[in-house]
């Protein structure tokens, strides 16, 4: 097998294909990619619950303590811990995940996760008390993370360049399905005033990992990493049952395993390292500053601070039960927006798309700041805050919301992918910890006593967050792994990165890094960075 020529075919015909060609050839892929990516949905179910639960009387029962009225709460410290506990498993599960998925495939390590889960939600749902269920989070945390890393990876590499970004970005709306359901779930159980109000939703969580694991366990493994550990003809088992072969006349599985074997051996080339440590060398420093920079940038824009609308609407006089069809509309909002980037990604790409929703956003927070300056006491101004958060919450998820999970799959090289996918999700999980602890503090009128005037302040976060990107943020569509590898080894500017006309053949892979480039850029200045 001619190597470079077959992948220079295969890239030829990925190119080519456009939309709707790319999804007839892999469209048993792509339902194997967006099969995998429902575990994504307890996540956003658990996180929406465990916050929601704090003003449950059941709950509060519980897990709280007395107060001198007589009711129960919990203290704003235990809130915290709980609302932190999740994303502390996770951290520790996504660099687990980077070396496990990277030594025996993303399977077997999603298996095993849900099989975690499982038995993770006998701790929480039994929890006799609060540390005990504290300690479930966190361990229910560390599978939550690997689904996380996973599905974003297997995503982008059971598919081709044009439907990369869809399937990545569908991640993001198994996020807001799982908040949905978890509105809707709380939404019923709400008046229920025995222990089955909070069992019940923590119990619902034992529904999703057997299915799920049954589509694992079915699935094909990723081809890319079966190429990556040199098992080419499981790649070419995993290429076939990917895809329909007879949907594209030029479409060939051994050309497909060809531009695979050719990437990594041009990341080889770079650099031969696997290892976490080799995410901060060489070109892999830019990679990974970029796709860490991309995911703390969801929270830093201003995100969280949307999570709050029912707090405005109850405090413009709607009840707490009116306050949460509120909240559930909103995240319907979101879904509508994840569509939406769908269609907007075609035309403006990721690096657009993402700059706008920043600048947008940036605005809306402005206003909410101004708005707030009215103070608690006007009722049109905190309906007025209300509205703008809905307005906001459809920017975001339509925008850097699903955006940034296209972006974190495709910047990586193949060979760090799962190690850089950890990295730039703990990024947000770090960031999220700091948000879960500010925030509250923001908004509480015994704490720093904010209000909506915290709009100013996420306002600012989100205007650095729109110059990091545009000096920083590159634009990957269209372009295949080893065209990205191409780009970033020659330093190529973010900004030119969408006019660069890349020979990614020139070379064969196995250059000298530091004697000649892998291919040759062409189409731009020498304008480059470091």
């Amino acid at each position: 097998m001619d190597i470079l020529a077959d992948a220079q075919k295969a890239t030829l015909v990925e190119h080519e294909m456009g939309l709707l060609q790319s999804l007839k050839v892999y469209r048993k892929g792509a339902l194997w990619s967006l099969a995998l990516s429902t575990a994504i949905i307890m996540e956003g179910f658990d996180l929406i619950l465990i916050n929601s639960l704090f003003g449950f009387p059941s709950f509060q029962r519980k897990f709280g303590v007395l107060q001198p009225d007589g009711t129960y709460d919990l203290t704003a410290a235990w809130q915290t811990g709980l609302a932190n506990g999740v994303l502390v498993g996770q951290i520790v599960g996504l660099f687990i995940n980077g070396i496990v998925a990277d030594r025996y495939g993303y399977r077997k390590t999603m298996a095993t996760a849900l099989v975690g889960v499982v038995a993770f939600i006998f701790i929480i749902f039994f929890a006799p008390n609060i540390q005990t269920l504290l300690v479930g989070e966190i361990l229910i945390g560390i599978p939550f993370g690997i689904f996380q890393a996973t599905a974003c990876t297997y995503a982008s590499e059971v598919c081709p360049t044009q439907l990369r970004a869809y399937l990545t970005t569908y991640i993001n709306l198994c996020w807001v399905i799982g908040q949905i359901i978890a509105s809707g779930v709380l939404k019923a159980l709400v008046d229920k005033t025995d222990e089955w109000g909070y069992r019940i939703p923590f119990a619902l969580q034992w529904i999703w990992p057997v299915p799920i694991l049954i589509a694992v366990a079915l699935a094909p493994e990723s081809p890319w990493w079966l190429a990556r550990h040199g098992r080419i003809q499981d790649a070419r088992k995993s290429v076939v049952r990917l895809t329909n072969t007879s949907a594209h006349p030029n479409f060939n599985v051994d050309h497909a395993v060809a531009m695979m074997v050719y990437t990594d051996n041009v990341e080889k080339a770079v650099s031969a390292g696997t290892h976490y440590t080799d995410c901060f060398k060489g070109t892999d420093l830019r990679r990974t500053e970029i796709v860490c920079g991309a995911w703390a940038c969801q929270v830093l824009c201003g995100s969280a601070f949307s999570g709050y609308s029912s707090y405005f609407f109850q405090q413009a006089g709607l009840d707490a039960s009116d306050s949460f069809s509120l909240t559930l509309g909103q995240y319907c909002i979101g879904a509508v927006g994840v569509f939406t980037s769908w269609f907007l990604m075609g035309w403006f790409g990721r690096r657009t798309l993402y700059l706008y929703g920043l600048a947008a956003m940036a605005v809306f927070l402005a206003i909410i700041g101004f708005v707030g300056l009215a103070g608690r006491s006007n009722t049109g101004a905190q309906w007025s805050i209300g509205a703008m958060i809905l307005i906001f919450t459809f920017v975001y998820d339509s925008t850097v919301g699903p955006i940034c999970y296209a972006v974190v799959s495709e910047i990586p090289s193949t060979r760090l992918k799962t190690k850089s996918v950890a990295l730039a999700r703990n990024s947000y999980n770090i960031t999220g910890i700091v948000n879960n602890i500010i925030t509250p503090r923001m908004l509480n009128p015994t704490a720093w006593n904010w209000g909506a005037k915290s709009g100013f302040f996420w306002a600012g976060s989100c205007v650095l967050c729109f110059v990091w990107a545009y000096f920083r943020l590159p634009e990957p569509k269209g372009r295949t792994y080893s065209e990205l590898d191409i780009l970033f080894e020659t330093k190529i500017s973010a900004r030119k990165f969408k006019s660069a006309a890349v020979d990614g053949f020139s070379g064969n892979g196995r250059e000298h890094r530091d004697t000649s480039p892998l291919g040759k850029v062409e189409g731009v200045e020498a304008e480059k960075i470091s």
